[in-house]
């Protein structure tokens, strides 16, 4: 592992760069598979990934470390970074997919060769912990979309395949109606699509690479947290200024998160959120599909994108 480094100070909010996508993955695009954060779950979760990218019509390239294993990491730091950086620095690599998330990307950050990602930029997949790449890569390549998707070692049902393929190889929605989405607070926004896992999102804030989410539709998720913690999470990122200027708020689902007041004195992960969209003043909806769930959209984070709450709806800006 490279030696401590020394981070730059940053000021307020940065002025919004332009967006621009990474170049769609055709057949036979090159796919770096690594594993920068937790490790594989089973025997059967790498064959699944490169069988999912060869049927994709991809070229799998599996990272050095992929299937290493040290504590709750894949491997240590060094590795996880040399495999990360390895595929940020091959020309021939179109894209790079998380295998897994976990824990463990944060500490990547300080070293990552962001430089290698300016010189040929290219799309960036996962979600979970992969959100700390996903915060850090819109701060070190201003204006890059990367993708809040199923990580490789994921089963892709059919819904969540339509969605992957259309922001990523095909073009078209991939997005649209949430017809099981609560409105919480009515109205209509557009703005630059942002966020990801909400533990990660309040863990960077205070940090360089703190989410922005000015000008921005807030697309946030969890899982395993209970209401208290949400509340405190989302309190954090208010109090940190991080959702300053925030257009409005898409929330996906929380995993084993309690949705409604029981007598107990919980309260309800509507309530929490609500109350969050009321102290910004905007629209808000609940439940959309991104998330620990089977049936997810991928999300292309700093893409312009309308939410619209009479209609249910998150869809992409021409």
């Amino acid at each position: 592992m490279p030696g401590p480094v020394s981070l730059p100070t940053f000021a307020g909010m940065p002025v919004a760069a332009p967006t621009f996508r990474p170049p769609t993955l055709a057949l036979g695009a090159r796919v770096a598979l690594v594993a920068p954060a937790g490790p594989l779950l089973g025997p059967n979760d790498l064959p699944r990934a490169l069988e999912t990218a060869r049927r994709l019509g991809w070229e799998p390239v599996v990272g050095e470390h992929a299937l290493a294993h040290a504590d709750y990491f894949a491997g240590d730091d060094a590795d996880r970074l040399a495999d990360l950086n390895a595929a940020l620095r091959d020309p021939a690599v179109d894209a790079i997919w998380c295998l897994r998330g976990g824990y463990g990307a944060m500490r990547l950050l300080p070293h990552v060769d962001w430089d290698a990602m300016r010189a040929r930029p290219r799309a960036l997949i996962g979600y979970s912990d992969i959100t700390a790449l996903h915060c850090a890569l819109a701060v070190e390549v201003p204006g890059l979309v990367s993708y809040h998707g199923p990580t490789a070692r994921a089963v892709l049902t059919p819904f969540s395949e339509r969605s992957f393929l259309a922001a990523l190889r095909d073009g078209g929605e991939p997005c649209g109606e949430a017809p099981a989405a609560r409105t919480l607070r009515p109205g209509r926004a557009t703005g630059r699509l942002a966020g990801g896992n909400l533990a990660l999102l309040a863990a960077l804030a205070g940090t360089r690479w703190a989410p922005r989410f000015d000008g921005a539709i807030a697309v946030i998720e969890d899982v395993n947290e209970a209401t208290y913690r949400i509340d405190r999470m989302l309190r954090q990122l208010l109090l940190a200024g991080c959702l300053d200027g925030c257009r409005a708020i898409a929330f996906g689902h929380c995993t084993a998160c309690p949705e409604e007041c029981d007598d107990d004195g919980r309260r309800s992960l509507a309530a929490v959120v609500t109350e969050i969209a009321d102290a910004l003043q905007v629209p808000a909806l609940l439940g959309i599909p991104v998330g620990h769930i089977e049936d997810q959209w991928t999300i292309p984070l700093g893409a312009p994108a309308t939410v619209d709450t009479e209609t249910r709806t998150l869809t992409l800006s021409a």
